[in-house]
């Protein structure tokens, strides 16, 4: 087989394959026994019929047909991998030129991933932010620590914003309680609007087993139909808070005094800005390099996902928010090509140690097991797009480490010896 590739631009090319009939006949021979196991002649089983006879009753021609078809996808691969062409999407064939016995000739237009030129990153210089820690910052850690340890005490008195209440909770539609809609002894906190709409405003200023009814929007109803919900108040708490000193340090962390505490807080809360901007600095140098690099992405490529994309919203005909997917997935694929551009010139490759950090926090996101979201990952078949996600966020590591930092003070910035470090409960 002979293969050649014509440039239409720089997501697509015209692959010209000729292959020497020789390469074909493995596929005329599977053609010819499929049709045998399909057909029905007197006389004949199934699946023994001659070639002499297909040939008269169904034709070489059909024969050959089925045999291209089945051996171009072969065909097809072999060309794009000795011409080092990464292809996308679904390619378009035609046949140029078929002679029993002789030769068959055919085209393939087909999108391909573009070329990306990268840079020296060694010559790169991007910014961030200074670490700065405020006293307001350690203040309001100090202020969290205070809360962990606060106390509930029940007290009488009409409800106000930030106090804890025990109430009953019953939600009807048409004066009908909803299958579900009624629970006691709810512990909520008022003001943290964390249930339904409305509750926090039917709660303030309520006495103790005082009940109160509201309207509101209820998971489950159609939008725009609200039902009724009744609220009784069962009882009202105050959050006791401990004092600031030296017996809170000893109570809450490991510190003797409360200046050692706070100093420890305020150690923390720079470690983690510090490593605030070592995210910082990978989400500006992909900023960067997306902003200053061609790019070029596959038109069919950007339609097709936008289409899949719009038919699971059933929004197909919405031209507004058309144009606004189509930018998201165009941006969101000229990323991925830049990353696996990096990926291929760093020669990054991903260990198993590495895949499951990977799959372990991203379980942690979503509220699974490992376990579990290896086995759905698995299901789903994306296990491979799960690999390439984990070499993109190493690859930009990689070429990070090589680029200038530098923060608003003017300050270079070493991304190298900003790693995670143990904390203790402190700064929680």
């Amino acid at each position: 087989m002979k293969s050649a590739v014509e440039t239409i631009s720089k997501t697509r090319v015209r692959i010209l394959i000729d292959v020497d009939f020789k390469d074909l006949e493995p596929h005329i021979k599977t053609a010819y026994q499929s049709i045998s196991e399909r057909i029905v002649i007197p006389g004949f089983r199934k699946g023994k019929v001659p070639r002499a006879m297909i040939d008269q009753r169904v034709g070489r021609g059909a024969v050959l047909d089925e045999a291209i078809n089945n051996g171009l996808p072969e065909f097809y691969s072999q060309a794009a991998r000795e011409n080092d062409l990464l292809v996308l999407g679904r390619p378009n064939v035609d046949i140029k030129e078929l002679k029993d016995n002789e030769a068959v000739k055919f085209e393939v237009e087909v999108d391909i991933r573009p070329e990306v030129v990268l840079p020296d990153f060694s010559k790169i210089e991007i910014s961030v932010d200074d670490v700065l820690v405020s006293d307001e910052d350690v203040k309001e850690q100090i202020q969290a620590l205070r809360i962990r340890f606060g106390t509930l005490t029940t007290v009488e008195k009409d409800v106000e914003k930030g106090d804890f209440v025990t109430i009953d909770l019953c939600a009807r539609v048409n004066g009908v309680e909803i299958d579900g809609g009624s629970d006691n002894g709810i512990s909520y906190e008022v003001g943290s609007n964390r249930m339904v709409d409305g509750l926090d405003e039917a709660l303030i200023g309520m006495k103790l087993e005082e009940s109160r009814a509201f309207d509101s929007q209820l998971m489950g109803l159609d939008e725009g139909q609200s039902g009724e919900v009744e609220v009784t108040l069962k009882a009202v708490k105050k959050r006791e808070l401990p004092e600031l000193n030296d017996e809170f340090a000893k109570l809450a962390s490991e510190f003797e005094t409360l200046k050692e505490l706070e100093a420890d807080v305020r150690e923390r809360l720079t470690r983690l800005k510090a490593m605030e901007q070592g995210a910082q600095a990978r989400d500006n140098l992909l900023k960067l390099l997306l902003g200053t690099l061609e790019i070029a992405v596959p038109e069919n490529l950007v339609k097709e996902e936008v289409d899949a994309y719009l038919k699971k919203e059933n929004r197909l005909e919405e031209s507004e928010h058309r144009s606004q997917v189509n930018l998201e997935i165009t941006n969101s694929l000229k990323a991925d090509f830049l990353l696996d551009a990096i990926v291929k010139q760093e020669a990054v490759q991903v260990s198993e140690a590495e895949l499951t950090e990977y799959l372990i926090r991203s379980a942690a996101r979503f509220q699974m097991s490992p376990d579990q979201f290896a086995q759905q990952i698995s299901q789903a078949g994306r296990i491979h797009a799960l690999m390439a996600e984990v070499a993109r966020s190493k690859a930009l590591a990689v070429v990070l480490e090589r680029v200038g930092v530098i923060d608003a003070s003017g300050r270079r910035v070493d991304l190298a010896s900003l790693t995670p470090k143990q904390d203790s409960a402190a700064a929680q």
